[in-house]
């Protein structure tokens, strides 16, 4: 039944022309960046369980010395953005674009990455990759924006923004 629903499905015509199987094949480059983020997600909070090893902070504390609380900040920072991260990458990749989009999202996981690094080793460390990674997210928060608003004006309002403005330039 399952294999049924599937084979109809990835057969089936979807929005743009698009099958759900060119779809998820347009989509892949998303995922994968979202599961290379659960993986640094997982990297830093193991870290942090080596730094409450290495520095004797048991939990449920949450200060223990200087380095130890670099690495936990580091991870809680993280954290918290990550649920805005993972939101605009896929809102951008689905209203926008998908390629750019990952490229996008692999260069804020890199500068995540970074700034986790860098936050570990001096609180000063961290101050360039975090500029960094602010700017993609704000990228992706401006594809985000730029996508869904072409989409609702070509959906509800029967209005193609960006073929009105081709024409009005004189583009083909």
């Amino acid at each position: 039944m399952l294999v049924a629903l599937l084979t109809d499905c990835l057969g089936t015509r979807v929005c743009f022309g698009l099958t759900c199987l060119e779809m998820l094949e347009e989509a892949v480059g998303l995922g994968a960046v979202t599961v290379l983020g659960v993986l640094e997600q997982a990297y830093f909070s193991l870290q942090v369980i080596y730094a409450r090893r290495k520095y004797s902070v048991s939990p449920p504390a949450i200060s223990g010395p200087p380095e130890f609380e670099r690495i936990f900040r580091a991870q809680a920072n993280c954290s918290e953005y990550f649920p805005i991260f993972i939101t605009v990458l896929w809102t951008a990749g689905l209203f926008f674009s998908p390629g750019l989009s990952s490229v996008c999202g692999v260069l804020y996981l890199y500068g995540r990455l970074l700034y986790f690094w860098g936050y570990s080793a001096s609180a000063h460390g961290r101050l360039a990759p975090l500029y960094f990674s602010a700017q993609v997210l704000w990228v992706l928060i401006g594809f985000s924006s730029l996508g869904v608003l072409l989409t609702f004006c070509r959906v509800y309002l029967k209005v193609d923004v960006l073929l009105e403005l081709w024409s009005a330039v004189g583009l083909p």
